[in-house]
């Protein structure tokens, strides 16, 4: 059995692109796309629905699956520059570096992402589109830097590849 170890300080085991969405299911990640540094964890999220019904003629529940729900959660050290972009007034449609992860979310920019996990000497890419949602940026007395959670709630289905 083979599992993903990404041991602390290994570079490229684990990485989250982000760029201004195109068309509808485009998932291609344009030049200028946005690499997420300082993820602390992450969180791929597919749960089903479930429409479940009773019948007179059984005794147990029958359930069939509907359309699912798909987010990519994470925490990650706000960095300064990505965070907050290289233009804070930066409006829905300017770059993902200008506009910054917290553009992207004030915006409601529609973004496609690619999440890379690595395995040895294979490499999976999640792909997407979603909406930046669940900022909440703290600092603490023990935790002396700016932490924050990110969702990206995915809008349709995610794609697995094993190159970007």
């Amino acid at each position: 059995m083979s599992y993903i170890n990404p041991a602390p300080g290994t570079t490229s085991q684990i990485v989250l692109k982000i760029d201004a969405g195109q068309a509808l299911g485009n998932l291609t990640l344009g030049a200028g796309a946005l690499t997420v540094p300082a993820l602390q964890d992450v969180t791929i999220n597919n749960a089903n629905d479930v429409f479940t019904w009773s019948q007179l003629d059984a005794t147990a529940k029958k359930q069939i699956a509907t359309t699912s729900t798909n987010s990519v959660a994470m925490n990650l050290v706000v960095d300064p520059s990505t965070f907050f972009g290289a233009n804070v007034t930066a409006a829905q449609g300017d770059t993902v570096a200008n506009q910054g992860i917290m553009g992207l979310s004030r915006n409601k920019t529609l973004t496609t992402f690619s999440l890379k996990v690595q395995e040895g000497a294979t490499d999976y890419y999640i792909k997407g589109q979603g909406y930046v949602t669940g900022l909440a940026p703290t600092i603490s007395a023990d935790a002396p830097v700016w932490v924050t959670p990110v969702t990206i709630t995915v809008t349709g289905d995610y794609t697995v590849a094993n190159a970007e």
